[in-house]
């Protein structure tokens, strides 16, 4: 994301600035969901000083002090509408120090971790306290009053369970969120085991925050990304200038950061992420000991992967063969679009191909050449908007 001049004041007037340069195409529904985000940042300004000074302040003080947060936002619609582009605008002016930003199996692994921690503490008699969540409830509130969360889904029975407990607790203490999802509240956790239990949620999430359908006719992820590489071969340095110059394209000088996605009891390490995109080396994929609940956290997380100089699969590489695998068959489950540079097209990589690895390498092989279609990425929309 292009940063944010010091001279903005609202998302608006910054997406009205984009336009005028000519770096956004100008787009109703975008607008739309800004001025919304707008009240929200006029609200939160209103409520910094929450002093003596002002009678607005004594109001938002009084607010506060009851329990009641500034009404957040949950912004709903299909992929590549720039959802995530708007909230981060959002999030950079907000003018809270207490703030937080992540995506949102980030926040529950970390949710869950602390529960984790706390029933330690119990245990080993550090703590009376036998209900976990109120406790870690405080600790995030205590972190972060503003809670920004991208790509809200609930597709974890244990995640369901807790949400309407957590959130009750977090609204209590004043916490703000801004929220943005495929689906809107009401499709949240479809099908699951005990929704019944899990629907109490979504009324309190309709209770704090304003639901907004992003409904822009304009997929800007297929526009930006129509004409980029997105499987290169052979190997040299035209293709590495050629999957830089992609990267930097779809980063559109958003600068790349190390992140890590929280797993139980540990964590996979990405060097090079950039939003919902993120760029791995074959190594860092499939000659590391991950297996296919590592691959699938990647596809959940990110809608767009570099994968940088996948070598020729011989004999001697059986277990990276089985990761490479494992690793495409979980991107394209989750129609994750792919850029990857190789030393061969997809059907010469596996140099011999034997048995039940043979054949689902000419799976992978299969679904190689399908990501490059114009069908394959979207998809995922399409998943999304019959959820």
């Amino acid at each position: 994301m292009q940063p944010v001049p010091d001279y903005a004041h609202s998302v608006s007037e910054e997406l009205k600035r984009r336009t005028h340069t000519g770096a956004l195409k100008a787009d109703p529904a975008q607008m739309a969901v800004a001025e919304q985000l707008d009240r929200v940042l006029s609200e939160l300004k209103a409520r910094k000083p929450a002093r003596k000074s002002s009678a607005l302040g004594w109001i938002f003080a009084r607010r506060r002090a009851s329990g009641q947060g500034i009404k957040g936002l949950y912004v709903h619609g299909s992929v590549g509408r720039g959802k995530t582009m708007l909230m981060d605008l959002f999030f950079e002016m907000a003018p809270v120090e207490r703030k937080r930003r992540a995506h949102f199996h980030e926040f529950m692994a970390d949710v869950h971790n602390r529960i984790h921690a706390h029933r330690q503490k119990l245990k080993s008699g550090e703590t009376k306290q036998a209900d976990p969540v109120p406790p870690v409830a405080e600790q995030i509130a205590a972190e972060a009053e503003l809670l920004c969360f991208d790509e809200f889904t609930v597709t974890d029975i244990a995640d369901a369970m807790i949400l309407s407990r957590l959130f009750t607790e977090l609204f209590a203490r004043g916490c703000t969120l801004i929220a943005t999802s495929n689906v809107e509240p009401d499709n949240l956790y479809p099908n699951g085991l005990n929704r019944s239990l899990f629907l109490p949620f979504v009324g309190l999430l309709k209770q704090y925050v304003d639901v907004l359908s992003l409904d822009s006719p304009n997929d800007y992820r297929l526009e930006k990304g129509d004409h980029l590489p997105v499987y290169l071969s052979p190997l040299g340095p035209d293709t590495d200038r050629r999957m830089d110059q992609a990267w930097a394209m779809m980063a559109a000088g958003e600068p790349e950061q190390a992140i890590e996605i929280a797993m139980k009891g540990r964590s996979i390490k990405v060097r090079r992420a950039v939003g919902r995109m993120a760029r791995f080396t074959f190594a860092e994929l499939c000659e590391a000991p991950l297996g296919a609940v590592d691959f699938l956290a990647i596809a959940e997380r990110f809608e767009r992967i570099f994968i940088d100089h996948i070598p020729v699969l011989n004999a001697d590489r059986r277990n990276e063969t089985k990761r490479f695998i494992i690793l495409i068959d979980a991107l394209y489950d989750h129609h994750v679009h792919l850029h990857a540079s190789a030393v061969v097209e997809p059907e010469k990589l596996l140099t011999v191909r034997k048995g039940t690895e043979g054949f689902e390498f000419d799976r992978t092989v299969s679904r190689l050449f399908e990501m490059r279609s114009r069908d394959y990425l979207s998809a995922r929309e399409d998943e999304s908007a019959e959820t």
